[in-house]
């Protein structure tokens, strides 16, 4: 998946490596070319998908969690009321991490509802969240709106069936993180993303019937 993000962030860390491939241009030239990365002040050394995951992935996280709030005063089958509060508890803190990165590394970080700034915000609309919309899986502001006017069993089918799409496409974007990913501690949140997500999807699966 590449986006504008993706480009970018390519554009940037190729030039600061130009220094580097111009050292080495005069080796054999049907070598795959080394993938470009740059180092942060701390320490890191990482690639533009590692920025396309962090910076994408926060709105997606963002949106689930929205997607849980939205469960609040419901009536839910214990299962389900357990797997949303097990997304809850797991995407803040993968959120708070992927923040942590984007800092570190200059980038900017994409604004959500989780954000204090939007927290008196119409949440169901998701300020802030512009560009979202070619991210796999990822809910239109029509959608939550029909979600959130649902009632009783019918608001719990739309939230099963929404969230199993909204983690295929999680699923997805974790697979090209570990595709193309080159700092270890987003390739190792990809890797639980994928395993923890997958689990997910067939409980709730099953919970559909």
């Amino acid at each position: 998946m590449r986006t504008a993000t993706t480009t970018r962030v390519a554009a940037l860390l190729a030039a600061a490596a130009l220094t580097t491939g111009l050292a080495g241009c005069g080796g054999d030239s049907d070598s795959e070319p080394a993938a470009v990365t740059s180092t942060a002040a701390n320490g890191d050394v990482y690639d533009a998908a590692d920025v396309t995951f962090a910076t994408d992935m926060i709105p997606h996280h963002a949106q689930a969690v929205q997607m849980v709030e939205m469960t609040r005063g419901r009536h839910l089958d214990p299962e389900v009321a357990l797997l949303a509060d097990e997304i809850r508890t797991a995407q803040v803190p993968e959120v708070e991490q992927m923040t942590d990165w984007l800092t570190a590394w200059d980038v900017d970080v994409p604004a959500t509802s989780l954000d204090h700034a939007n927290a008196e915000a119409d949440g169901h609309h998701m300020q802030g969240m512009e560009g979202t919309e070619d991210m796999p899986g990822m809910m239109s502001a029509d959608e939550l709106d029909h979600l959130d006017a649902a009632s009783g069993a019918d608001f719990q089918r739309r939230w099963l069936e929404m969230m199993i799409e909204h983690h295929r496409g999680a699923v997805e974007m974790a697979r090209t993180e570990l595709a193309d990913g080159h700092f270890p501690a987003a390739t190792r949140l990809a890797k639980a993303i994928e395993r923890s997500q997958q689990d997910q999807i067939e409980r709730m699966q099953g919970l559909l019937g």
